[in-house]
């Protein structure tokens, strides 16, 4: 009996803690200050692991390290000024190896597959799961190390998986009952705190410090909100500061009770899998439901799949044709504290939670745009290329023309031909050089 009673004691004044130091304030908004104080130690802390590390790493090895983290040394001049030099002579067998090298590069490190990996970061922020580079440095630095993973995985994740399980039990809860009442203004107020204070209570089981600009631009109701898209936990760092209306598929699990939950008391727009593939069935409820000028902004990533926070890839032109106004927005993790990009190819939800929580911290900065709309004579593809510019240089993110989907999906024929047909004018001398020449 002594030994329940002494359980009993410790959770009850785990669960007291947990509710009046974190869980209150999150629900209304405010902080304590914790999070901060545990923000300067953190920061501190890494600071002086990069110099132990500096001082302790071979000087040809930190200069080669932080001068670039990728696989080769590349010249990113394009081909049509490399084959300028090979012009205006006969052919020469010579002239294969430019071809060759440029081949080699693209297989060894290509700009496509390497956003659907994790960035390798410069300095090893103690995260065994970035430390690639990393080589044994002195005794203190293994020391904090072996203290930090004590940490993280003795009392950062308990406490990081009550607050998710209380977050996540609050949102079914809370949604469930705020769906049985009647269409009203109050039924939508009752639904927009109860996604607010949930997420807010789910940002800080992953301890988030967000930081928000520009707030004078945060999307309003009746327009499309579009942002890049890093991970599923973009919604709950955009839901913390504003609703919206999501727009998804609708999956089973935890996640399909989730979304049944969250639809009786917000218009979030759910498609079957059967229906997404229905572009015209997809316009067509999105469509109605901008036009009601009461209902929440819709939340869209048009990128379609996750991208490792240091690139744009193309937005579909589907989230483009529908009209209204959209609200673009850039969002932009700070990798040292964590890595919030989701791989689906190679983690599942379960095993990219776990990851995120045992990550030292999320930290996000989210920049609110000024609103934009289609310009005279400006079809969909341009009008999501020029939404997705301002995204890129407003994030500091390389703009990429190429589709996420290539995450699974081999480059179709027409993209191949297309290339093959660019590469022959350029061998000829019939490209876009010579046409500037004429």
């Amino acid at each position: 009996m002594e030994g329940t009673d002494l359980v009993g004691k410790i959770v009850s004044t785990w669960l007291t803690l947990v509710l009046s130091l974190i869980l209150l304030p999150s629900a209304f908004g405010v902080s304590l200050g914790i999070s901060e104080i545990y923000m300067k130690i953190l920061v501190k802390t890494l600071e002086w692991a990069t110099i132990r590390i500096e001082k302790g790493a071979p000087k040809e090895s930190v200069l080669k390290n932080s001068a670039s983290v990728g696989i080769i040394q590349r010249d990113e001049s394009p081909m049509e000024k490399g084959l300028s030099g090979l012009r205006g002579r006969d052919f020469e067998l010579s002239d294969v190896f430019y071809f060759s090298k440029k081949g080699f590069e693209a297989i060894v490190e290509d700009e496509v597959t390497q956003r659907f990996s994790s960035e390798e970061l410069v300095s090893w922020n103690l995260l065994t799961r970035t430390n690639i580079n990393f080589q044994y440095i002195s005794p203190k630095l293994t020391m904090v190390w072996v203290l930090g993973v004590l940490i993280r995985y003795c009392v950062l994740l308990p406490l990081r998986v009550t607050l998710a399980f209380i977050g996540i039990s609050l949102m079914i809860i809370g949604t469930t009952l705020v769906g049985q009442l009647p269409d009203s203004s109050v039924k939508n107020w009752l639904s927009e705190m109860v996604h607010l204070t949930c997420c807010r209570i789910c940002v800080r089981s992953l301890s988030g410090t967000i930081h928000y600009h520009n707030k004078q631009y945060r999307p309003q109701k009746g327009g499309i909100c579009v942002a890049n898209h890093t991970s599923p936990i973009d919604v709950l760092i955009l839901t913390t500061d504003g609703c919206y209306a999501m727009v998804g598929q609708v999956h089973g699990g935890l996640m399909g009770i989730l979304q049944r939950a969250m639809v009786k008391a917000c218009p979030h727009v759910w498609f079957e899998r059967s229906e997404m593939k229905d572009r015209h069935l997809v316009t067509k409820r999105l469509k109605e439901h901008i036009a009601d000028r009461k209902k929440l902004p819709i939340l869209i990533f048009p990128e379609g799949t996750c991208i490792n926070n240091t690139s744009v890839m193309m937005f579909k032109k589907g989230s483009f044709e529908i009209g209204g106004t959209i609200y673009p927005v850039a969002m932009k993790y700070n990798p040292q504290f964590g890595d919030a990009f989701w791989n689906s190819s190679k983690y599942n939800m379960v095993s990219y939670l776990l990851r995120v929580m045992t990550s030292w911290a999320i930290v996000c900065d989210v920049w609110y745009m000024p609103p934009m709309t289609k310009e005279e004579g400006e079809d969909a593809v341009q009008f999501a290329n020029r939404v997705k510019s301002a995204i890129a240089v407003q994030g500091g993110l390389t703009e990429l023309p190429w589709d996420g989907g290539l995450k699974r999906a081999k480059v179709k024929d027409t993209f191949k031909e297309e290339q093959q047909k660019n590469y022959s004018k350029m061998i000829v001398g019939n490209g876009s050089l010579k046409q500037e020449s004429d």
